[in-house]
């Protein structure tokens, strides 16, 4: 959901930023919302669902707390037609923003996400924390970090994927598995950077270094 929100509220007409620097720390301020509610009685409820549906991707939408506080108050007025439309046009606009194309070579797809790949790489080396200044909690590492996780690498890790799926089609072997291991990467990155989760996150798959090359 956070990858799918691209870090705005996926309200078209709202697009406030769900990440904000707030007394030198980093806050997100994303809610969860349900198109048709998690139960029988919410809003836009509809009893034919499964449980499994109502907590489906499909089913959800990441907001910022007013317009999550809006559309459940007034759900003849948000329509499940209106939320889904949110969703396909926050999905849109992200394609476009991201630069997002169908290719027709691997070598093509190849340099389309070399670069954040890269930058995400150079970043990792320089501030990561295996770094010598991690080690003091009086020098701003940690926070330096965590600014470069939220702003710079999370953001490129969508990019990438955004690309990636799009070009499932040149993909061979084993790098449909390298992708998904690489999302799930991307998951547990943002599970502890933004939702606070201390839980051990999985590595960065080394096969990405190869994907899409001949």
């Amino acid at each position: 959901m956070f990858a799918a929100s691209g870090g705005y509220c996926q309200n078209p007409e709202c697009a406030r930023e769900l990440f904000i620097e707030y007394d030198k720390k980093f806050i997100h301020v994303a809610e969860m919302a349900h198109v048709f509610a998690a139960n029988d009685f919410g809003p836009r409820a509809d009893d034919a669902l499964s449980k499994e549906e109502r907590g489906a991707f499909e089913n959800l939408i990441l907001l910022c707390s007013l317009c999550h506080t809006k559309i459940d108050k007034a759900p003849d007025v948000y329509t499940d037609r209106i939320i889904l439309g949110w969703k396909r046009a926050h999905a849109d606009k992200l394609r476009s923003l991201f630069g997002v194309t169908v290719f027709a070579k691997r070598a093509e797809a190849r340099a389309a996400v070399e670069g954040p790949l890269r930058e995400n790489r150079h970043i990792f080396e320089e501030y990561g924390p295996h770094i010598e200044a991690a080690k003091d909690p009086e020098s701003g590492a940690a926070e330096r970090w965590k600014r470069k996780v939220l702003e710079k690498i999370i953001p490129n890790n969508m990019k990438v994927l955004a690309q990636l799926d799009a070009n499932r089609h040149l993909l061979m072997g084993n790098e449909v598995s390298t992708i998904e291991r690489f999302r799930q990467h991307v998951d547990d990155l943002q599970a502890r950077h933004v939702h606070g989760y201390q839980e051990g996150a999985s590595r960065f798959p080394a096969e990405m270094a190869e994907l899409l090359r001949d």
